[in-house]
């Protein structure tokens, strides 16, 4: 069996410690010595931005946001969806980890952050959407583990009324926002309502075939037809 090997690490505003582990092909990356994202199961990174780009098939020159880079998987996906003429920002806390995407993990996603329609912004989203009035039509946001479990307080603020005040400021008139979360949480969903969002709930895998917990996405717009299809209902064996 193929050792384990901790390949580089980081630290972040809070003090916390990033490490990226790799064996064999995998990588992991490990907070405080809790996995926090694995290559071998990143299925609902992708399906972050198949529901939140659902959309945007059909439009020339979507712009769109990736808040929280990760592995690269929600990227790549968003990239293999778009049009030519997209424009995607990512962005990133930790320089580190764009680093690490770009020398360690690149194979991973086709080396998405070479791809010319790609944008990179090292620092907090937050702030990135406070200066985006009306700029975005997908805003795919992978940070911490959502609202209703939050590990870095101050991630909060992204999830609180002033953060969604910020959220629909910086989206298109039709544009839509996907939040992945570990569980779903419906007094986000209330007060998102309370902003004139409709949201709809998405209960994805951890990886194709998964049989654990599955994680969740939300995506929320002003409008109905901004919004993903919710899937036809399962039909139970008689």
């Amino acid at each position: 069996m193929k050792p384990i090997k901790q390949i580089a690490t980081a630290t972040t505003p809070d003090g916390s410690v990033l490490v990226l582990n790799q064996h064999d092909k995998d990588f992991t990356i490990n907070v405080d010595r809790k996995e926090l994202m694995s290559s071998r199961r990143h299925e609902s990174e992708v399906q972050l931005a198949i529901l939140g780009c659902r959309n945007m098939k059909r439009n020339n020159q979507p712009r769109v946001l990736v808040g929280g880079l990760g592995m690269g998987y929600t990227l790549r996906a968003a990239l293999d969806m778009l049009k030519p003429g997209a424009k995607i920002t990512v962005s990133e806390l930790m320089p580190e980890v764009v680093e690490w995407n770009k020398k360690y993990m690149g194979q991973l996603t086709d080396n998405a952050l070479n791809d010319k329609r790609v944008t990179v912004r090292i620092g907090d989203v937050v702030e990135l959407l406070k200066e985006s009035s009306s700029t975005f039509d997908s805003i795919l946001l992978d940070i911490d583990n959502g609202p209703a479990a939050i590990t870095n307080i101050a991630n909060a603020r992204l999830y609180n009324r002033n953060g969604i005040n910020t959220i629909i400021n910086a989206l298109s008139e039709k544009g839509c926002v996907a939040f992945w979360s570990s569980a779903r949480d419906k007094t986000f969903e209330r007060r998102l309502r309370k902003f004139g969002l409709i949201s709809r709930f998405f209960k994805v895998p951890v990886y194709k075939g998964a049989k654990a917990t599955p994680v969740c996405i939300l995506v929320a717009s002003r409008e109905f037809s901004s919004l993903p299809p919710l899937p036809p209902p399962r039909v139970r064996d008689k």
